[in-house]
């Protein structure tokens, strides 16, 4: 597990370092960006940037479950879920 993290104010003012920008624009331009991913994605639309990640949308499947607390049987409804696959470039920066 990794034992450093970066947030997003330490993301905006470290993109702003590298790109020149103010940390006003690139935090205009990540909201931006989150905002077109999260309706792209919801609309079933696959996301790529090749070689860096790919999002889409994944269908899961009406199921049986159990309440942890009780044991009792449930019914767990379909839904969907959200996955993020690392492109070629982030695995190999990872090394």
């Amino acid at each position: 597990m990794a034992d450093k993290s970066l947030n997003r104010t330490e993301l905006v003012a470290a993109v702003a370092a590298e790109s020149g920008q103010s940390q006003a624009a690139v935090n205009g331009v990540l909201d931006a960006l989150f905002s077109t991913l999260a309706t792209s994605v919801g609309e079933g639309t696959k996301v790529t940037i090749p070689g860096w990640l790919a999002v889409e949308r994944t269908h899961r499947e009406a199921r049986a479950g159990r309440n942890p607390s009780t044991g009792e049987a449930i019914q767990i409804a379909a839904g969907y879920g959200v996955k993020v696959s690392a492109g070629s470039k982030l695995k190999a920066a990872a090394k």
